[in-house]
């Protein structure tokens, strides 16, 4: 948990860089910038100047009431107290530790070659790769005679969709009978190989003129359309697969320099707060 808040932290960061001056106006002499409207909408203030011309009024009002309260506030002995002194360490301490991080991100996103990514993309082209699918229909019945039979009534129709699908809704035994048959979209994969390989040879709006034999009966297959093969050019997933590559060596690094500097730190904890390890019982194990 604690490991997954200082990536938080660091993202929260990028977005928010630091504070930066923009033609936004002053309120005193003291001139907004967008570090101050990011404290006021979050990492979306960034954008702030893809707003309309109201949305960005009212945030630029709410800056302008911050500012005067904040500096009325200045003339106050807040500065003074335990309290303020309290809080200003702990964000000293987060500012520091967040801009180490950015700093030890940014090293890391040069790290990141062409080649890196270029051997990430042909390790892993499956996952930017949509295989052929079919859109087809069937009739599934019980015996091969049946199905010559429907066959024989198709090949004599001159709307030869229209019947098959009138014949699925009356013959088919298979629950999308009702649907005329419609399997919808389907990849080759999905369907058992006798009935994969009869679907892939024919062309859009022919039908199987022999019954598919498979394990749940005899088959007759239309073929509605179909999609190739495809995968997305290498040009077109290099900026997200440098992200995910630099992403990765960035959590890498903080785990292992955590791991490292754990290891030299003398950490004194009260027994209450210590972690302790899960039994199995609570980690889901089986029951016995």
């Amino acid at each position: 948990m604690i490991k997954n808040s200082i990536k938080i932290g660091l993202t929260t960061l990028l977005m928010m860089g630091v504070a930066q001056a923009g033609n936004y106006g002053t309120v005193n002499g003291e001139e907004i910038t967008k570090g101050e409207i990011i404290q006021v909408m979050g990492p979306q203030g960034a954008q702030v100047d893809t707003l309309d011309s109201k949305m960005k009024k009212r945030v630029i009002g709410i800056i302008v009431d911050r500012k005067i309260l904040t500096q009325n506030a200045k003339k106050s002995d807040v500065e003074k107290s335990d309290a303020f002194k309290e809080k200003m360490a702990l964000v000293k301490d987060e500012i520091i530790l967040n801009l180490w991080m950015k700093a030890e991100n940014e090293k890391l996103e040069k790290s990141v070659t062409d080649a890196d990514v270029q051997a990430y993309y042909e390790k892993n082209k499956e996952k930017y790769s949509t295989p052929a699918e079919l859109k087809a229909r069937h009739i599934l019945v019980k015996t091969e005679n049946e199905a010559k039979a429907l066959i024989k009534e198709l090949d004599s129709s001159k709307e030869k969709k229209a019947t098959f699908i009138k014949l699925a809704k009356e013959k088919s035994t298979g629950p999308s009978g009702v649907q005329g048959g419609d399997l919808g979209w389907f990849s080759l994969d999905k369907m058992v190989p006798e009935f994969s390989k009869a679907a892939d040879v024919l062309k859009k709006g022919e039908y199987t003129k022999t019954p598919v034999k498979t394990q749940f009966g005899y088959h007759l297959i239309f073929l509605d359309d179909r999609k190739v093969a495809s995968i997305q050019k290498l040009e077109d997933v290099k900026d997200s697969i440098k992200d995910m590559l630099s992403r990765e060596k960035f959590n890498s690094f903080m785990d292992t320099t955590l791991t490292s500097l754990k290891k030299d730190a003398k950490i004194e904890l009260k027994e209450e707060v210590k972690v302790k390890a899960p039994t199995a019982k609570k980690c889901g194990g089986d029951k016995k």
